[in-house]
């Protein structure tokens, strides 16, 4: 099976095409390198002996500059360690320059069955008669690793869409459910274009992911809103599913312009 990075010692990686962006083909997009950050923080976690009985309940990104593509060396470190919650920070380091600063919240296990609720509705993921091509949309090699369902085509500024990818996020390296699940999220920014991606430009600066539920499966279902301001500033909130429901939600801040 191919990947999107494969690892070249116990911090670096290297980018493979599969990895490729979509405004530049010098650039990594960052989805599967979100995917690369929560793997090495579960490796990490593993390594200290962390508690297992601990999931991710928040992992926040900013997007500090242009991720080259080129090594990536992914620096961890747990900022905040406990029995019942954890902080655990990354880095992403490029050519030298930090370009990724990342924070995850792990909260300890317990049944909550008892009063669980508050989800919304769970979306059924399409069969092969709803393959969509976001390829159409975007070019670059991550978007070309993608199989895209939807029941209806995306509207500007909304969609509801599931992904999946048969890649792996480091080469030869079991990667847990949730960093698998997280390789797709940033992808919510390009299901639901306002505008042409030839003619204006609308990148993240950060990517937020809250879990309410640890997510499982091939499938990341992306339930998207795309909201433009008067003043150069945007908004993509998404509810985050797998194939059982709703896990969680992502938010993602976005700088609008023009291409001139």
């Amino acid at each position: 099976m191919s990947s999107y990075f494969e690892r070249l010692d116990a911090t670096r990686f290297r980018p493979l095409h599969d990895a490729g962006g979509a405004w530049n083909n010098a650039e990594i997009h960052f989805s599967p390198l979100g995917g690369l950050v929560a793997h090495a923080m579960d490796l990490h976690r593993a390594a200290r002996g962390d508690n297992p009985s601990m999931s991710l309940a928040r992992l926040s990104f900013d997007i500090l500059g242009f991720l080259a593509a080129e090594v990536c060396e992914v620096e961890v470190e747990t900022v905040r360690p406990g029995r019942t919650i954890e902080l655990v920070q990354a880095t992403v380091v490029i050519a030298g320059r930090p370009v990724v600063l990342a924070r995850g919240w792990y909260a300890i296990d317990s049944d909550t069955r008892a009063i669980a609720g508050g989800e919304t509705a769970t979306l059924a993921v399409p069969d092969e008669r709803h393959r969509f091509s976001i390829a159409d949309t975007w070019p670059g090699g991550y978007v070309a690793s993608l199989e895209m369902r939807a029941l209806e085509a995306p509207r500007p500024g909304r969609a509801t869409a599931w992904l999946r990818t048969e890649l792996d996020i480091v080469g030869g390296e079991q990667a847990s459910h949730h960093a698998s699940f997280i390789a797709l999220v940033d992808t919510a920014n390009g299901v639901a274009v306002r505008q042409s991606p030839n003619e204006w430009m609308f990148p993240n600066l950060d990517l937020t992911i809250h879990l309410h539920t640890q997510p499982t499966g091939r499938w990341v279902g992306l339930d998207t809103t795309v909201t433009f301001g008067p003043t150069g500033q945007g908004l993509t909130s998404t509810e985050l599913h797998d194939e059982r429901g709703p896990v969680g939600r992502a938010e993602q801040t976005l700088t609008v312009r023009p291409i001139r």
